[in-house]
C-alpha cells in the first residue's frame, strides 16, 4: 500500500491564488462583455517586457548553444560564477556588505527557495509568521509537517505575528522564543517598510535567542528612500543570524523567465539535534546540488546582464514605470474615500475596506462592478482581514482607468 504525506491534507481549501482565478473564470463565463473590460491588478505579475540588455545577452547565449565549440550541457547547480560574482559584487560588496561569491546561490525563483529552505531545517524549531503575510511561509510549513490542523485563526504550531495599522505593518518582538522567523520587506501583501532600528531589534533577538531570520527581500529595488535598508545585511550581525532570499522577477521583469538567489553566509549556524553547533552553507549547497539542476545558461546570462551600466538604468526605468502605477492607484483609492497604505517603496497598494465589508466582499463587488480583479486581504492571515490589495503591475494606461473606476464606485 502507497501512502501519501498526510500534512497537505491540512491545508485550506486552495490556494489564495487559484481560488482568484476560479472566481474570476466564473465571472466571465457569466458576463462575456464585461469580460473584455477586465483589468487584473491581483497576481504580482509584471506586464513591461524584459529590459533590452538582458534580451540581446540571451539571444548572444541561444547562439552560443548552437555551436559545438560554445555549447554548454549541466552548468553548476548552485549557478554559474558569472553570475554570482557580479551579484555579490553589486549588491551587496559595492554597499559595503560582506558577502562572498560563494555565499550566493542562483535559484529559478525566490517562492521555490522560500519552501526548499525548510529542507536543512528540523521539525524541532518554533516558528514565527507576519500575518498578514506571503502565503507560501505558512502553506509549505503545513506541507512539512510543521504544525498542526488548520483553525479559523490560522494553523496551530505556528505563531502568528500580527501587522497592523497600529504598528506599521511591522511585527513587534515576540514574548515567547521563535527559531525560525519569516520577514518580508518591502511587504507582500501590505506594500510597508522596516526602518533600520526596527531591523536592528530583530537582528538582536535573534542572536541573542540563537534564532534564525528568513528574509525575503524579493522587493528591494523598489526603496527609494535612502534610510530604508535594501538587505538584511546592512543590519551589523545579521550574517549570523539570517538568510536573504532575491528575485530578478520584480525589478526585471522575470516572472516568466525564472531567476532568482538566496544568500546563505558561512558564518550562520545551527543546533543538530545533539546540540552540536553546525554551518548551514555546505547543508544548503548539498541541498541545491541533490535537489536541483541549475538555472539554464541563456537566462543566467540575461540575469548577469541587469547588472551592466545600460541593464541597472533599463531596470530603474522598469521599477520607476511600476511606482507610477502605484502613485496613481493609490491616488484614486484615496479620491474614493477609502484608507490607503503602502505603494511609497513597494509596488503594492494595502487598502482597507469600508466598515461591515470582508475582504472578499470587497473582492467580488470590484469585479462585478469595477470589472477590477485585486487580492482578498483574508487570503493572506487573519489579520488581513478588512483589507485589500492592488498591484501596481501593469500599463500606465490600466492604472490610470482602474482608479477611475474605483473613484465611481459607491461603497
Amino acid at each position: 500500500m502507497a501512502y501519501l504525506n498526510d500534512n497537505y491534507l491540512k491545508l485550506k481549501s486552495g490556494y489564495l491564488f487559484p481560488e482568484i482565478a476560479r472566481r474570476v473564470s466564473a465571472f466571465c463565463q457569466a458576463n462575456p462583455e464585461a469580460a473584455k473590460r477586465l483589468i487584473r491588478c491581483g497576481i504580482g505579475d509584471v506586464t513591461e517586457p524584459l529590459p533590452p540588455a538582458a534580451i540581446r545577452a540571451m539571444h548572444a547565449a541561444v547562439d552560443e548553444m548552437g555551436k559545438r565549440e560554445t555549447f554548454r550541457g549541466y552548468g553548476p547547480e548552485q549557478g554559474y560564477e558569472f553570475l554570482r560574482h557580479v551579484i555579490a559584487q553589486n549588491d551587496f560588496r559595492d554597499r559595503g556588505l560582506d558577502i562572498a561569491d560563494d555565499e550566493i546561490f542562483v535559484s529559478d525563483g525566490s517562492k521555490c527557495d522560500c519552501g526548499n529552505i525548510l529542507d536543512i531545517f528540523g521539525h524541532q524549531n518554533g516558528i514565527g509568521v507576519m500575518d498578514p503575510v506571503y502565503p507560501v511561509y505558512v502553506d509549505t510549513n503545513v506541507m512539512a509537517g510543521h504544525t498542526g490542523p488548520a483553525d479559523d485563526g490560522g494553523y496551530s504550531g505556528l505563531l502568528y505575528l500580527p501587522c497592523t495599522a497600529e504598528n506599521g505593518f511591522v511585527p513587534e518582538l515576540p514574548s515567547e522564543k521563535v527559531d525560525l522567523i519569516y520577514l518580508c520587506y518591502p511587504n507582500n501583501p501590505t506594500g510597508a517598510t522596516a526602518a533600520r532600528e526596527q531591523l536592528a531589534s530583530w537582528v538582536n533577538y535573534a542572536l541573542n535567542n540563537r534564532s534564525i531570520i528568513l528574509y525575503d527581500a524579493a522587493y528591494e529595488a523598489y526603496i527609494s528612500d535612502s534610510a530604508i535598508p535594501h538587505s538584511i545585511y546592512e543590519i551589523p550581525g545579521a550574517r549570523d543570524c539570517a538568510i536573504e532570499f532575491r528575485s530578478f522577477s520584480k525589478n526585471g521583469g522575470f516572472t516568466g523567465t525564472r531567476c532568482a538567489f538566496t544568500v546563505v553566509p558561512k558564518s550562520l549556524n545551527a543546533a543538530t539535534s545533539d546540540g552540536k553547533w553546525t554551518s548551514l552553507h555546505p547543508l544548503w549547497q548539498r541541498r541545491m546540488t541533490t535537489k536541483f539542476n541549475g538555472v539554464s545558461y541563456p537566462v543566467q546570462r540575461a540575469a548577469e546582464a541587469l547588472y551592466t551600466v545600460e541593464g541597472k538604468e533599463q531596470v530603474r526605468a522598469l521599477v520607476q514605470h511600476y511606482m507610477g502605477n502605484a502613485q496613481v492607484l493609490r491616488k484614486g483609492a484615496k479620491t474614493a474615500g477609502l484608507n490607503v497604505y503602502g505603494g511609497v517603496n513597494a509596488p503594492y497598494i494595502w487598502v482597507q475596506t469600508p466598515p461591515g465589508i470582508t475582504s472578499w466582499q470587497a473582492f467580488d463587488r470590484i469585479l462585478n462592478e469595477a470589472n477590477v480583479v485585486i487580492t482578498p486581504g483574508s487570503g493572506f492571515g487573519s489579520k488581513g482581514e478588512g483589507y485589500f490589495r492592488i498591484s501596481a503591475f501593469n500599463s500606465r494606461a490600466n492604472a490610470d482607468e482602474v482608479a477611475r473606476r474605483l473613484q465611481a464606485l459607491k461603497w
